[in-house]
Parts: structure tokens; sequence; C-alpha cells
């Protein structure tokens, strides 16, 4: 099978569903987004050498792969897709409050930054809290979205921060405390 098919010479791309859209619409851009935060896991895992990171990463970076395809499937999809779901968010609720018993307890804010796997997934994060804010912007143009994925965004960034200070933590990188300049 060839990796080339021509088909989006002209700009537009299908959807999952089958429709044909323009690569510039908002639905696009969202899921454009999510491919790009597993990139930036994977560049993340890449680097860590920790089991317990490298299996959040690894699991994040499927789970993404589920909501893009949520994303690039409307209501008109003849085939069902596994869609976001609220135990997806509950989940890394759980995953949250584990990992933030074995860091210390944030007191002022910190620099994204300290070891370069940390520094990745900080980079991931803000790459996630891009897709929230174009899956935002997409819903005042698109209702045909499943809500449970702008939850689930919003809790991954959540996550992120948690795994990157987790990363730190483990491998003696250094946060740095924002101080503000006089």
């Amino acid at each position: 099978m060839k990796i080339y098919t021509g088909r989006g010479d002209q700009g537009q791309t299908s959807l999952f569903s089958g429709e044909r859209v323009g690569k510039d619409l908002p639905r696009v851009a969202v899921y454009g987004t999510l491919d790009e935060l597993n990139s930036v896991l994977g560049i993340a895992l890449s680097f860590s050498r920790n089991q317990k990171v490298r299996e959040v990463l690894l699991s994040l970076q499927h789970k993404l792969f589920q909501a893009g395809a949520d994303m690039a499937t409307t209501s008109a999809a003849k085939r069902p897709v596994d869609r976001i779901k609220e135990s997806d968010w509950r989940s890394l609720e759980n995953l949250i409050d584990e990992l933030q018993e074995k860091i210390p307890a944030l007191k002022d804010f910190i620099l994204p930054g300290g070891s370069p796997g940390a520094a990745f997934i900080h980079l991931a994060r803000v790459v996630c809290r891009r897709a929230e804010r174009q899956w935002v912007a997409l819903m005042k143009v698109d209702q045909d979205v499943n809500s449970e994925l702008l939850i689930y965004l919003n809790r991954l960034s959540d996550l992120l921060f948690v795994v990157a200070r987790y990363e730190n933590v483990l491998e003696g990188g250094k946060e740095e405390i924002w101080q503000k300049e006089d």
C-alpha cells in the first residue's frame, strides 16, 4: 500500500465518518494537534528511563489515537468508533492522585524544564492545552463533538504536569521556581 494517495492535494481530507472536509476546519485542527501531542509524548518517552513513566506515556499515546479517531468521526458515521468516555478521564484523575503522593507538594509556580524527559512532558502539556482551546473554539461552530473529550483533555494536561514533576524527581531534574523580576 502506498502512503500517498493525492486525495489531499486540493486541501481536503476525509473524516473517519466519510465526509470530505477542508484541512483548515477547526475539527481537523483539533485532531492534528492531538497527533502533534502524541509525537511530543513519543519524544518524551525516548528520554524517560523510569518504567512507570514509560508505561503512562505509552498508554497515553494509545488513548490519543482513540481521541483523534473520536474527533475525526461525526454522528453521521456509518460505523461506530470507540469514543472517549467518563471512565477515561476518571482514570486520569486516579493516576494524578497516585503520582501526586510521590512528589513534593507544590508551593510556588515552577518553570517548565528539568530533565530532558520532563521538559518534553511539559511541552506535551502545553500542546494538550492548545488542543483543549481548539476544541472549545470548535464547539462554537460545530456541536457534533464528544463533550467527554474536553474533560479528558483538561485532565490530561493536569496529568502531564504531574508526570513531568514526577519525572524530575526520579531523574534529579531541578524544578526552577518562578520569581518575579523587579
